[in-house]
């Protein structure tokens, strides 16, 4: 049975394959473990292989995980990457390194306002909802220009760019195109005058088409724990 330490490096080898195939420079895609509903011990032993970023969906199941595995801070980065309620975002502002899964401007407000003075700023991705799904979280493409100039006002949160989960499809030009939608918002708010860095698209199954279409960080849960039961 395959180990931890040999699925990261699995994800590793096809993350640099996708870089090196969309002409990319190397080292320029981070991997985010995504540990939902995996033990604590399995992060401890990804941690012991190598990683240091972790996203989490479940904000009560991650508060226990970072609780018990305390002794590893500084040394790795909590994500939320899941949906974010407001009456749990005091907990995350005092928990979390990033959140991805900022979906409308009060969360950002609420973030703000209870990120400890005494931590660093807090990394905001705003989620988006490429595909228009109804089922989806997400602002609209049409909606992400105007608050995102509302948070990067914010004191406390840096906002580093956009996070997508969009619907799968199994051919690779088809997983492209959200993506590339994406891509283009990000290049349009950079254009604005904001300065942006972060795509965080794309899970086990369409890693590469995020990566051809410039993705910053890839979310792989399956590929490196394997399948939940």
């Amino acid at each position: 049975m395959e180990t931890i330490a040999q699925a990261l490096q699995q994800v590793k080898r096809r993350i640099d394959r996708a870089i090196a195939d969309a002409g990319r420079a190397p080292g320029c895609v981070t991997l985010l473990a995504v540990s939902k509903t995996q033990p604590a011990q399995r992060v401890r032993e990804a941690f012991a292989a190598g990683q240091r970023a972790f996203g989490e969906n479940y904000v009560q199941e991650a508060l226990a995980k970072i609780e018990t595995l305390a002794d590893l801070r500084p040394g790795l980065e909590w994500h939320l990457i899941g949906p974010l309620q407001g009456n749990k975002t005091r907990a995350v502002a005092q928990a979390f390194d990033w959140v991805h899964s900022v979906d409308r401007l009060k969360i950002a407000q609420r973030l703000s306002e209870q990120r400890p003075a005494d931590l660093p700023a807090l990394n905001i991705c705003l989620q988006v909802n490429v595909s228009g799904e109804a089922s989806k979280s997400g602002l609209l493409l049409a909606e992400v220009a105007s608050v995102a100039q509302a948070v990067v006002e914010l004191p406390r949160l840096r906002l580093r760019g956009l996070m997508s989960i969009p619907e799968p499809m199994a051919d690779l030009q088809a997983q492209r195109a959200p993506h590339r939608a994406l891509r283009e918002m990000l290049a349009a708010l950079n254009a604005q005058g904001l300065a942006l860095d972060t795509l965080s698209m794309g899970m086990s199954d369409d890693l590469e088409a995020a990566v051809a279409e410039g993705a910053t960080l890839v979310r792989v849960g399956t590929a490196v724990f394997g399948r939940r039961g």
